[in-house]
């Protein structure tokens, strides 16, 4: 198999205090994310990187692997989840492991399922791709979008469609920011998850939900409860 299963999951969160582990329906949310990559049976190993302490006891608690905390270098608001990812897959290498594929898994994506998973594992072995994520539908046609002029009128960005019906419109969709597929060897090569050999699992708006304000996690508990009910 030789796949590995990446959580990246750093202490510091300033929209929402210890987001990570927050109580997400009765458990830290992380666990949602380690135990569909557990469940899924992809992976040799599921591992967090982390530069804390607590979330390092709670991934344990739920199966996951702590194998170091994360450099100072890569705790910061500036790190990226390639610098992240780069130093996991150095770590291992400078302990005599390499893997053929990897899954950097958010951590605060409940929705995630190890069915979903399967689904891109399969496309990036069956397809032959560099990468493979999730994405979803932008609701709303972003070929009618509005934008703000100088003068503060409001104008269309693409007045060309001003009378196009929506259903006549190429539909745009959008990253789903829950997990990503990657070869090693590729992404080593070019730092990137996002490539010109990138396929795509597309999912419903209901499966989906951005988790940046308190708002944003009762809506997020809403959907979790509709899909689980």
């Amino acid at each position: 198999m030789n796949n590995v299963a990446i959580i990246p999951a750093r202490g510091g969160s300033k929209r929402i205090p210890r987001k990570n582990i927050r109580d997400f329906l009765g458990k830290p949310i992380i666990a949602y994310s380690i135990e569909a990559a557990l469940q899924s049976g992809l992976f040799d190993e599921v591992m967090v990187s982390t530069d804390d302490e607590e979330i390092m006891k709670v991934a344990l608690q739920f199966g996951a692997m702590t194998p170091y905390l994360r450099s100072d270098k890569n705790s910061d608001d500036f790190s990226t989840t390639s610098d992240v990812i780069c130093e996991v897959l150095d770590e291992y290498k400078n302990s005599g492991r390499s893997f053929n594929y990897a899954c950097c898994i958010y951590p605060t994506a409940p929705f995630i399922t190890a069915e979903k998973l399967l689904d891109g594992f399969h496309k990036i072995i069956d397809e032959k791709r560099k990468s493979v994520f999730p994405v979803v539908p932008f609701t709303y046609p972003v070929w009618r979008g509005l934008k703000k002029t100088k003068n503060g009128s409001i104008d269309m960005v693409w007045p060309e469609h001003v009378n196009s019906r929506s259903q006549d419109l190429e539909e745009i969709y959008h990253d789903a920011g829950q997990w990503y597929w990657f070869q090693v060897e590729a992404f080593q090569k070019e730092k990137k998850l996002f490539t010109d050999n990138s396929a795509p699992v597309i999912l419903s708006p209901i499966e989906v939900q951005d988790i940046d304000s308190i708002n944003d996690w009762v809506i997020a508990e809403i959907k979790y409860r509709y899909l689980n009910k």
